[in-house]
């Protein structure tokens, strides 16, 4: 099962240069959450911290009572266990078959045998629908089965966090679909804790539990998919529903002259469409964080779409301070 990761004040900079600071959030064991945000700020680099890869400036990363930028390289490693991730480009070794880039980790951080390894890595392969493609070469296959590839590998040591850095990067619209079904499923199967980093409206709309942005250097709202979907938040509403009215522009964030000719114009944004359902399991299972339907819209004044989602429990809304 999944666990919870608790994120308190964490910042981050390169050469003086901030990336984002602050940020404060609590992914619930067991969900699947979405991380946000316009290019170049920091979403990749948030994730790379979250694993260890990079060390905070300041803040604190709370797994199981332990917090990760305190600890020792040896603890560190061991922590690191509990993680699976999956690379924008699937990270697969270009000489290695399918087969073979799937049971590295195995080979590198377990004992098992060799046919211990052979159960583990069908069993993977089997899960993301790639059996029969084990032989091939990562440059004999599509961009899909890559990324496939990658996320079986992520899995083989049984994650109870699983990353994604824009697992949809690269791919069609038909294909992106697949792998959110995908994804979908496994949260279902594993109960692992998922965080997703994407660009994708859709797969943010559709997918997660829980939604967070991150603009400007900050965390500007983290919470459950129908609070951020329905918020009048300027630049959550800008980018949720892909405006070019609102705060946002192409250097992340507009001048004032450009805000200010906006507000002469009397330019608004439009009108949020309505909350889509989430996407339920193939097995038609209920998905493994739903809660009481329209539990959230209901103590908000929301009016939810037919169907039944979450609600909020277990998740909180975490706005910064400029936001509150």
């Amino acid at each position: 099962m999944g666990v919870e990761v608790r994120v308190e004040g964490l910042t981050k900079s390169f050469g003086g240069q901030p990336v984002w600071s602050d940020v404060s959030l609590t992914l619930p064991a067991g969900e699947i959450s979405v991380l946000l945000g316009p290019s170049g700020t920091g979403k990749s680099v948030f994730l790379k911290t979250l694993v260890g890869l990079l060390k905070p400036d300041r803040g604190a990363i709370w797994i199981e009572g332990q917090d990760l930028p305190r600890l020792s390289e040896r603890a560190l490693y061991e922590v690191r266990k509990l993680f699976g991730v999956l690379f924008q480009d699937g990270a697969l070794f270009g000489s290695m078959n399918i087969y073979d880039n799937v049971a590295f980790p195995l080979r590198e951080h377990t004992r098992k045998s060799e046919s211990e390894v052979r159960a583990v890595v069908h069993e993977k392969l089997e899960m993301v629908g790639l059996l029969g493609a084990e032989r091939k070469l990562p440059g004999e296959i599509s961009g899909g089965m890559r990324k496939r590839a990658g996320l079986a590998r992520a899995l083989v040591l049984d994650p109870r966090i699983i990353l994604f850095d824009e697992p949809d990067s690269g791919l069609d619209p038909v294909r992106t679909a697949y792998l959110n079904q995908l994804i979908i499923d496994l949260n279902q199967q594993t109960g692992a804790t998922f965080l997703i980093v994407t660009h994708d409206i859709n797969t943010a709309r559709t997918v997660p539990d829980n939604i967070g942005l991150i603009y400007h250097g900050h965390l500007a709202m983290f919470g459950p998919r129908e609070m951020l979907l329905s918020s009048t938040e300027p630049v959550v509403r800008q980018f949720l529903n892909a405006q070019r009215i609102g705060p946002i522009g192409m250097a992340e964030e507009k001048d004032s002259d450009e805000l200010r000719a906006e507000a002469e114009a009397g330019v608004e944004l439009p009108p949020l469409p309505p909350i889509p359902l989430q996407l339920a399991p193939s097995d038609g299972r209920p998905r493994a964080a739903e809660q009481p339907p329209g539990r959230w819209c209901e103590e908000h004044g929301v009016t939810p779409p037919a169907g039944s989602f979450r609600g909020v429990q277990g998740s909180v809304w975490q706005p910064t301070e400029a936001l509150r």
